[in-house]
């Protein structure tokens, strides 16, 4: 580390030598398993590359439509273009889906009618996703009479006998969650998740398979749709959107049932053709061009500070030189304290609201309070440097993405010196 950079360290983020020595030391240790990644980046470059080449993409394409939002060439070629970095029939991507519940909640309804069944392969879905299926009088699934069930993992991984048990002549929808959300469960990945869509399938072949694939979107070489699911969702604030994207997210998957969300987005019988692309296709397209050099910094920002918290003294998901398939690491606090002071040092390394100090509060779509963090450019969003836990035991803080490698060392470093400032942490030995 360059003698003045140690010094802005130091002096402008008042972060002490020992844990600036460490910091150091991890980012020796880990450089290695950096070369993994850059592989996949360069992968995923170069899909999304080929994807705008082979569609012609030109300036035009990146105007926008306003009113009805008719004949949008750009969002015609956006949807394109997804479609083919996806690997799908075709895709659904527009800045009226507000966020990854929200695509999600598209397939369900889209595609699930009275009388139906969803199963949850994976365990308690997102928390966010609890009142879409079983709120009272909220216009969930249940008040539509679409039943629900799940399987939990066995292990951390897909129960394959309790789910044929499971699988019933009403099962017209399974459930794949990808990432973590809020648990230490490991997340799937893609050769998992192709596993499992083909003993579904297998089981019965009619049965549609929907990925929530949000924070999991080019940390491997292929993606759920490549690999057998019918449909596939995320939000554009998240890896696809490569800290670019304002707003917005997407559905992939079959023809027919992308349509079938575009009808639930907007009304039946219109659909994709409607929907004003409002200053969103210039961002949205170099957005998903940047987004494969973005993630990379996130899943190397997620490998170090796994490392760097192992080093500390703390127990953290997924270790630093394990597989991963999302961009989130989960590290167990112990105490509300911990967790909170921790939230806080991370704000403080923010470009955006650092002098903001984070409290718990009851956000919408959560049971419990939760307490988040960040200071990003768009709000919410969790490609940039982000941490939020809910205020439970066993108190673990899930921090993901960060546009670039070195901040988000800066992030970890504020994080525990703020612990130590708050007297939750003493330094130690590393």
């Amino acid at each position: 580390m360059h003698s003045i950079t140690r010094e802005i360290i130091k002096s402008k983020f008042s972060i002490n030598e020992e844990i600036i020595s460490l910091a150091e030391s991890v980012t020796q240790e880990v450089s290695e398993v950096f070369e993994k990644v850059n592989d996949i980046v360069e992968c995923n470059q170069l899909k999304v590359t080929a994807a705008m080449v082979e569609n012609s993409l030109s300036d035009f394409h990146l105007n926008d439509s306003t009113g009805y939002g008719y004949n949008d060439v750009g969002l015609e070629t956006i949807e394109a273009v997804f479609s083919h970095v996806f690997g799908a029939e075709d895709a659904l991507v527009r800045p009226q889906i507000v966020s990854g519940t929200h695509a999600i909640t598209l397939c369900l309804f889209g595609v699930l009618r009275p009388g139906d069944e969803l199963l949850s392969v994976t365990g308690d879905p997102y928390d966010t996703l609890k009142d879409v299926i079983l709120g009272e009088n909220t216009g969930s699934l249940k008040d539509y009479n679409i039943n629900y069930s799940q399987v939990e993992l066995k292990n951390g991984k897909p129960d394959f006998e309790k789910i044929r048990e499971k699988i019933t002549a009403k099962t017209k929808m399974v459930l794949i969650q990808r990432s973590k959300g809020y648990s230490l469960r490991p997340t799937l990945d893609i050769d998992s998740i192709k596993e499992l869509i083909e003993y579904i399938k297998a089981i019965n072949e009619n049965i549609v398979c929907l990925v929530d694939n949000c924070y999991g979107e080019f940390t491997e070489t292929k993606e759920p749709t490549e690999v057998g699911a019918d449909l596939c969702a995320g939000s554009l604030i998240k890896n696809p959107g490569g800290g670019i994207a304002p707003t917005g997210g997407y559905v992939v998957g079959k023809r027919e049932l992308v349509e079938r969300c575009a009808y639930r987005l907007y009304a039946p019988g219109l659909g994709k053709n409607c929907g004003p692309s409002l200053n969103f296709n210039r961002l949205a397209l170099q957005g998903l061009f940047y987004s494969p050099m973005v993630v990379g910094e996130a899943l190397k920002g997620s490998i170090f500070i796994s490392r760097f918290f192992e080093r500390a003294g703390f127990k953290v998901h997924p270790s630093y030189n394990e597989k991963r398939s999302d961009i989130v690491t989960a590290i167990e606090m112990g105490d509300k304290e911990s967790l909170i002071a921790f939230c806080r040092g991370l704000q403080k390394a923010g470009p955006v609201d650092a002098h903001i100090t984070p409290e718990p509060w009851g956000m919408p779509g959560y049971a419990h309070q939760v307490i988040m963090a960040g200071g990003s450019f768009i709000q919410g969003a969790s490609i940039e440097l982000s941490a939020d836990a809910p205020i439970r035991e066993p108190y673990v803080v899930y921090i993901q993405g960060g546009i670039n490698f070195f901040h988000i060392k800066l992030g970890a470093m504020s994080a525990l010196q703020n612990m130590i400032d708050e007297g939750v942490y003493k330094v130690k030995t590393f």
